[in-house]
């Protein structure tokens, strides 16, 4: 696979990616190096990675607890600290081995540590593979609100080895899945229709590739989401809002990323047939796709009224406004549709038929 190069960063795949690791860190004299990691990736990718990477520089392991309850200020101030203590300075590299959360909040606190140091993203969830990694969207929660408080900015490097996901469960897989189901809807309809034919996912490194090369494509069109970049957003307005109140919620477990998009994707489809001309055929098909991957949830009158009030927390509104990215059709996105609430509470409706 082709690695991809742009003036201000490079993502290489499989057996390039460590190559290209280890001639980065012997032509760069960095001051030591910090690997941040969760319980999970430190004991089932480290490891494997530390075989591969070749170095006499000094390297030190950050550990952060798992999962989005915990990508917040408070881990970015313990990770700071570490740092501090551990005597980084600005010639000294972060290299994130993680998931989305690890990915996102290692990237933001590299970025403000000493005003930035460098750092390298090596993703290792098939979410974080496709999605996270890439284009240099850094940050974390505030509270149970998704993304608010973060950076644009691109890591020095991105290392994508599919051989990771044999360390993540078949629920991991399917919410990295979502994001590329997204991919084929907003930009490549042939796309969208290989993926939903998907039986298994025992070797997604070809896709992971296209994936990776759709989002690219968008972000090195519009880097700080101004215009086209918005597209990226189809399914997140609705589906962000979803995550937000279900990793709050006492009653109900909380949703993974993609579980919650997926839902948000569904949604979206039904808003879009009323504002932007999807047929009722590519709706359907959206809604059948998935359904075949993603188990239905139920919401009740209380479920809706909180979802809708996080609307409005959502990072991408402007002067009041909720902005949407809908389609017009399955490859050709609409961007800053904003929709009436009578028009929200329809979708669910849908969603529950």
């Amino acid at each position: 696979m082709k690695a991809i190069i742009t003036e201000s960063y490079a993502i290489y795949f499989k057996e390039q990616a460590y190559e290209a690791l280890n001639k980065h860190l012997a032509n760069t004299s960095y001051s030591k190096i910090f690997i941040l990691v969760d319980e999970n990736t430190h004991e089932y990718c480290l490891p494997i990675f530390l075989a591969q990477v070749t170095t006499a520089t000094e390297i030190e392991v950050i550990e952060i607890e798992s999962g989005e309850l915990n990508k917040n200020i408070e881990t970015c101030t313990g990770v700071w600290q570490a740092l501090s203590e551990l005597d980084a300075d600005r010639k000294s590299l972060m290299i994130n081995l993680g998931g989305g959360v690890v990915t996102d909040l290692g990237g933001f606190v590299a970025s403000t540590f000493k005003r930035g140091i460098t750092f390298i993203n090596v993703p290792t969830t098939l979410l974080a593979m496709v999605d996270a990694s890439v284009g240099g969207k850094t940050g974390v929660d505030l509270g149970a609100l998704k993304n608010q408080v973060g950076v644009i900015n691109q890591a020095e490097m991105v290392l994508v080895v599919p051989s990771f996901l044999k360390t993540i469960n078949e629920r991991q897989l399917l919410s990295g899945f979502s994001e590329m189901l997204k991919h084929g809807l907003i930009q490549d309809l042939s796309y969208w229709e290989t993926l939903k034919k998907i039986k298994n996912f025992d070797n997604l490194d070809r896709l992971i590739y296209n994936s990776v090369v759709i989002k690219n494509n968008v972000v090195l069109q519009d880097p700080t989401e101004q215009n086209l970049r918005k597209i990226l957003n189809y399914g997140h307005t609705l589906g962000h809002a979803i995550e937000s109140y279900f990793l709050e919620s006492k009653e109900h477990e909380a949703l993974l990323h993609g579980e919650a998009i997926a839902i948000g994707m569904v949604l979206e489809g039904y808003l879009s047939q009323k504002l932007c001309g999807l047929s009722t055929k590519e709706l359907t098909d959206i809604k059948t796709t998935f359904f075949k991957f993603y188990q239905k949830i139920d919401f009740n009158s209380k479920d809706l009224e909180a979802i809708l009030a996080l609307l409005k927390f959502d990072k991408k509104n402007t002067h009041g406004q909720i902005n949407f990215a809908l389609l017009k059709a399955i490859g050709n996105p609409a961007i800053d549709i904003q929709v009436a609430d009578d028009l929200l509470l329809e979708s669910f409706l849908y969603y529950k038929k």
